[in-house]
């Protein structure tokens, strides 16, 4: 038996990561330069750890942060492309750009990754596993990307087995001011965006929208065409429109606001049954996502108490047309409506206090199935301890009641001690995740699968490591060892024609390994490498897409004030998947690919960039019958007006 199904988890890999690092920073700080550092630069904080803005150098969580200025000097264009080095994970896109995109961490599957934007769940009801696809997800707006690693239910709740992705938008700040960018390339690619940003006063804003096409890319390899048979290239356009606001009425009572809404349609080519292989017919998948987030925020006694009250509303809904498919039309949509309340306490010094509860109601629908609904009530507590400015503590527990299982208590808790004189950091972490049951698992009647009698998914794991600063933090090295053990996991049961059970079980384990040189201030090293046992218990098997070994190394160069140049070496070794035309257990060779880029400043306010993908031309598939890009090329000029006047 194959543990985490392809029909549920349609890609998957682990990985490792890449490019953090050499800044100096602190703590695996972007995928490009700056891992758990501290150099001469101010301390990093992070806040997905604790909920608390924290310096990263007391956190023992694994984490990377990606930055908005990462972002930018490597050209990525999709979170699914700034993820793709990061440690401890993988990124899986079955097709191009706008195909079905999952993120596994250390080993887990792509339901197991808690998914925030702006601190809303993204994680979409409608879907049979609940996962949220990455697809869709634009950069162009995005301030910081934190990717937490480790079991995270203490805190989270459910799906935060492998971990918790968090992103965080752009807020306006200063006088305002325009930035716009338009760019293009190879496959008919247009991409463009506009933001109108700036505060005044006690407000503050930011509006956006950002579009991302390509006019077609080749993604069925040459081998899996029939005699004579025409390939179909996929074809994808993305419509991102975004907002943030932001008010304080009083120095007490501060009022905030999030909006994004996205239209994107996929070409695809779909299967074609009758033979096993690529349809001779495109398909068509038209998606809409809407992520809103109202808060308000209360800040008593000088700062030291804050209570922040949150109503979270997504919408998440796909048509598609497949001509080669029966029923050829389908159409699913999910909803989640979440209230939230938390209160940071930080009246003892060296002791920040956190509590908080929420209420989550989750829907979906389809063409032929009607409204199912499920609750979940969770209530948490955290506390973030620093002795001595040498060791910190952050312990949670929490507690989750949920209408379909009942309660389900989760907890976690991390120590960072700083070696005197050496400077070491020494760190560890324990804690336990779960995973609910999905409305399609429990209550879609469609197949005869669904098992209203589910339990949640569950897990313990561990991770121990350090981190070594040397020549005043000029170099950084380090090792991360990670265990996870998986029970109860929810598959379907060939004894009882594929009805669901918690009936499998999983173990992870790895290492996840880092050295990164800052030669001088323009010119930084840096190399990643993870590796990854993911086993299922029963039969002794790898668990699908999961390659053991993945490693990057990346390097930035200023070689003039006005001039940027990066490059990432991407190397993933073979592993056992599915294939997209059949049945069979195979293996997938590795690959290695190298991605250029260069920014350039004319003049004030106007840079222009160029990048190149793949730039060896490797031919390659990952997964299984989905071919990746060849040698891609795209160019572009960014602007951005001075501050107006106020």
């Amino acid at each position: 038996m194959t543990l985490f199904p392809r029909s549920l988890f349609p890609a998957a890999t682990l990985g490792l990561s890449f490019a953090a690092a050499c800044l100096a920073g602190t703590a695996l700080v972007s995928p490009a330069l700056a891992q758990e550092g501290g150099g001469q630069l101010p301390p990093i904080e992070v806040t997905s750890p604790t909920l608390v803005p924290t310096p990263v150098n007391q956190i023992a969580s694994s984490i990377t942060v990606i930055t908005a200025a990462d972002i930018q000097r490597d050209q990525r264009r999709t979170v699914a492309d700034a993820l793709q080095t990061v440690p401890g994970l993988n990124i899986v896109q079955s097709g191009g750009p706008g195909s079905q995109t999952s993120v596994f961490m250390r080993g887990t599957n792509s339901n197991h990754t808690k998914i925030l934007i702006d601190g809303i769940d993204a994680g979409d009801p409608s879907t049979p596993n609940g996962a949220f696809d990455l697809a869709h997800l634009l950069t162009d707006d995005i301030d910081r990307i934190e990717i937490l690693r480790g079991p995270q239910s203490g805190l989270y709740g459910s799906d935060a087995i492998g971990g918790v992705i968090s992103i965080t938008t752009k807020k306006g700040q200063g006088p305002a001011k325009i930035t716009a960018r338009v760019e293009g390339g190879s496959y008919g690619t247009i991409n463009s965006s506009a933001n109108v940003s700036g505060s005044e006063g006690r407000f503050n804003y930011s509006f956006g929208v950002a579009q991302f096409h390509t006019g077609g890319i080749p993604v069925t390899p040459n081998e899996a065409l029939a005699p004579g048979q025409k390939r179909i290239d996929d074809t994808y356009k993305n419509m991102t429109y975004s907002t943030k606001l932001g008010v304080d009425i009083n120095d007490y009572l501060g009022l905030n606001f999030v909006g994004r809404y996205t239209d994107a349609t996929l070409g695809y080519t779909g299967y074609n049954s009758f033979f096993s292989g690529p349809a001779d017919s495109q398909s068509t998948s038209h998606a809409k996502q809407l992520f809103t987030r109202s808060e308000a925020v209360a800040t008593l006694f000088d700062g030291q108490l804050k209570n922040y009250f949150g109503l979270n509303f997504t919408n998440q809904s796909r048509d598609t047309f497949d001509p080669n498919g029966f029923p050829n039309n389908t159409n699913i949509e999910g909803e989640r409506t979440k209230y939230d309340w938390r209160s940071v306490a930080t009246f003892v010094p060296g002791q920040t206090l956190v509590v908080g509860a929420e209420h989550d109601t989750e829907s979906f629908h389809s063409s032929s199935v009607t409204t199912k609904e499920n609750s979940n009530r969770g209530a948490y507590v955290e506390l973030q301890s620093r002795f001595f400015e040498r060791l910190y503590v952050v312990s949670n527990v929490r507690i989750d009641d949920n209408d379909a299982f009942g309660d389900h208590t989760t907890y976690r808790v991390a120590p960072a001690f700083i070696v005197p004189g050496t400077e070491t950091k020494l760190k560890a972490s324990y804690g336990t995740g779960f995973k609910a049951p999905t409305l399609t698992q429990l209550y879609d009647t469609t197949y005869g699968s669904n098992n209203p009698n589910l339990k949640p998914e569950e897990s313990r794991g561990y991770d121990v490591g350090f981190e070594q600063p040397i020549a005043h933090d000029r170099i950084r090295f380090g090792t991360t060892y990670f265990n996870n053990d998986i029970r109860n996991l929810i598959v379907g049961d060939p004894a009882t024609f594929y009805k669901y059970g918690n009936i499998d079980s999983a173990k992870t384990s790895g290492f996840e390994t880092f050295a990164a040189i800052t030669f001088n201030e323009r010119f930084k090293l840096r190399f990643d490498h993870t590796y990854t046992e993911a086993i299922d218990t029963k039969t002794g098997l790898d668990l699908l897409r999961r390659p053991r070994h993945k490693m990057s190394y990346t390097a930035i160069w200023t070689p003039l004030d006005d001039l940027t140049l990066s490059a990432t070496v991407l190397s993933l070794s073979r592993f056992d998947d599915f294939p997209r035309f059949g049945f069979t257990r195979v293996t997938v060779p590795g690959a290695t690919t190298v991605n250029l880029a260069a920014n350039y400043k004319v003049a004030e306010g106007v840079t222009a960039f160029a990048r190149i993908d793949n730039l060896l031309d490797k031919y390659y598939v990952n997964p299984d019958g989905y071919l990746r890009a060849g040698l891609s090329v795209f160019g572009g000029i960014r602007l951005a007006s001075a501050p107006f006047a106020r």
